[in-house]
């Protein structure tokens, strides 16, 4: 019998199921016992919690960082089934629009610190256990990561090419089916470089997530967080760079096993595809397709989506639409009237709260103080984008270069504020520095990549025909910018800003009032009002910040960001 022998080439790249099987089990069964060691202790008593002090020992780190990385991911689940929830309702129905994306303009303006309230609804759920402070905590990481993602989502589904619609609806697929054969694999890319901002979105604020403190009212819980914390509080800079250590490893287990799979498989869903382009790798990937086991589950979560894709039954020829009664114009009045009175019942009920103990001179001076916080977003906005711009085009246009920032930036977008108060504290002091003027960047130190990260995503989208015909023509210089570069990346970055500026107002909250020991630095302004009012269970004050903060960035989106994006979305929209 003649053995064939094949040549090295093909041995080395051949397909064996055994070894990914047992890589694929390995990675499941760690992952198994490393959330049951994050989740052990969910029923023991808050009290005894409570007396355990957070050690600042780097092997405590270890079991910190598997707990703030399952609450980070329970967050991110939450995020996703949200997104898909409410970014639909209000892209395909006009009158749940009109409610829905202004409430999300006003969700993403409310600071972490003023969703840090509902920490005493949680912990009443589970009286003395420790269940209800982690629900609280993954509440407040949801609050850093879902409004970003709901925005993209419902952005890309308003932007999806007439020509794609009219098809699904000659093939008359079901809403369901029109939902995952279309608008999910379309929005995406935007979705999961959206998802990674969010994530790091989240370990921007995870200081505020475990270490909550609502008054008299003191919740620290076991993480990465809480760990920082304490060693800002013991001014210890050993721990503080143990805590960067520690973020970075869980940054790039997450890089490795959920974002660099979800970014290598973004290239089934692009509209546009280039003829000789590199497909983006990962081994992770390369794990699941080939494993046996995650395949099983695989197929069972596809039987799963395609129970509900049953096609529309054909329509018979010349059978006229039914018009529904209730797309008449007196309902559209009645539903109008009906959010009128309710808008009318709680600014009476805050009104009514508010004015119980403040004065209208003080509310005019938080109205004030609210410009002065403006006037610093409006800056750091300018200065990002004109820095970010251009270098998330001349990233975005070239694959290889952003399979390298990627993790870059991911791991600068989640780098905390609050690691860098001995820094900007010390400097301050020791300089005799405005604070006023020097803490403002840190308002956009975690907010920036909002627009770094959506500009690479219009970039990455850009059409090859478009891009080669420019070249053809030798369009160069300003001229590609203004006809090419700039509207293709324009509704992108669009995106990026309005999120970026929310983002901005809620961290004025952490930025505009830091200490570093017992040095205490304030920044005049709406964050650091609101900051001292929760830090004193003022909740009168905290409610007038939090409305007012809610009103600024609730109008810049109406009368500023709104129209910008209606006019990308006429304009330089994909067709």
């Amino acid at each position: 019998m003649r053995i064939e022998r094949l040549p090295i080439s093909v041995l080395r790249t051949r397909y064996v199921p055994g070894g990914w099987d047992l890589l694929a089990f390995v990675l499941v069964f760690a992952f198994f016992v490393y959330v049951a060691q994050a989740a052990h202790g969910l029923a023991g008593s808050l009290a005894r919690l409570e007396a355990t002090p957070i050690s600042l020992a780097p092997a405590a780190l270890v079991g910190y960082a598997a707990r703030t990385a399952l609450r980070m991911l329970i967050a991110m689940l939450a995020s996703l089934l949200f997104t898909f929830t409410y970014a639909t309702l209000a892209a395909k129905s006009r009158r749940a629009e009109v409610i829905l994306v202004p409430l999300l303009d006003f969700l993403q303006s409310v600071p972490i610190l003023g969703f840090s309230i509902t920490i005493l609804f949680f912990l009443q759920l589970t009286p003395g256990r420790v269940a209800g402070a982690e629900m609280a905590a993954v509440f407040l990481i949801f609050t850093s990561q879902a409004w970003n993602m709901a925005f993209s989502f419902y952005h890309s589904l308003r932007s999806i090419p007439d020509e794609l619609v009219e098809v699904a609806r000659n093939f008359q697929l079901s809403p369901w089916m029109r939902f995952w054969r279309l608008e999910v694999p379309f929005g995406m890319p935007a979705l999961i470089w959206n998802m990674m901002m969010s994530m790091s979105g989240g370990w921007f604020f995870v200081v505020a997530s475990e270490a909550i403190s609502v008054g008299h009212t003191t919740v620290t819980l076991p993480g990465v967080g809480s760990y920082i914390a304490r060693a800002i509080e013991q001014k210890n800079l050993a721990a503080i760079g143990w805590a960067i250590a520690a973020m970075f490893v869980v940054i790039l287990i997450f890089d490795q096993l959920l974002f660099r799979p979800l970014t290598a498989s973004a290239d089934w869903f692009r509209l546009e595809q280039e003829t000789g382009l590199t497909p983006s790798h990962s081994w992770a990937l390369t794990m699941m397709r080939r494993s046996r086991v995650l395949g099983l589950v695989g197929r069972a979560f596809a039987a799963m989506l395609r129970a509900g894709m049953k096609p529309r039954a054909p329509a018979a020829a010349g059978q006229a639409r039914r018009v529904s009664p209730w797309n008449a114009r007196w309902v559209d009045c009645a539903w109008y009237a009906l959010l009128g009175l309710i808008g009318l019942a709680a600014l009476w009920k805050t009104t009514r709260f508010v004015l119980g103990e403040v004065h209208a001179a003080e509310i005019g001076r938080v109205i004030l103080l609210g410009f002065l916080t403006l006037l610093r977003v409006a800056v750091l906005i300018a200065l990002a984008s004109l820095v970010w711009v251009p270098i998330g085009v001349w990233v975005g246009l070239r694959p290889r270069v952003v399979s390298i920032v990627q993790p870059i930036a991911q791991f600068l977008a989640a780098f905390p504020a609050n690691l860098l108060f001995p820094i900007v504290v010390s400097g301050i002091v020791l300089l005799r520095l405005n604070p006023d003027i020097w803490l403002s960047p840190l308002m956009i130190l975690g907010t920036q990549w909002y627009i770094l990260f959506n500009v690479i995503v219009g970039a990455s989208a850009l059409s090859p025909d478009l891009r080669y015909a420019g070249e053809n023509l030798g369009v160069r210089g300003w001229l590609w910018w203004r006809r090419v570069g700039l509207p293709a990346v324009f509704p992108f970055y669009v995106t990026g800003a309005i999120t970026a500026s929310g983002g901005s107002w809620n961290a004025s909250i952490v930025a505009e009032v830091v200490s570093w020991g017992k040095e205490k630095l304030t920044a005049h302004g709406l964050g650091a009002y609101i900051a001292e009012a929760i830090n004193a269970a003022d909740f009168r004050r905290t409610v007038l910040g939090i409305v007012v903060l809610s009103l600024f960035v609730v109008t810049l989106n109406r009368l500023f960001w709104r129209p910008l994006y209606a006019r990308a979305e006429r304009k330089f929209r994909i067709s």
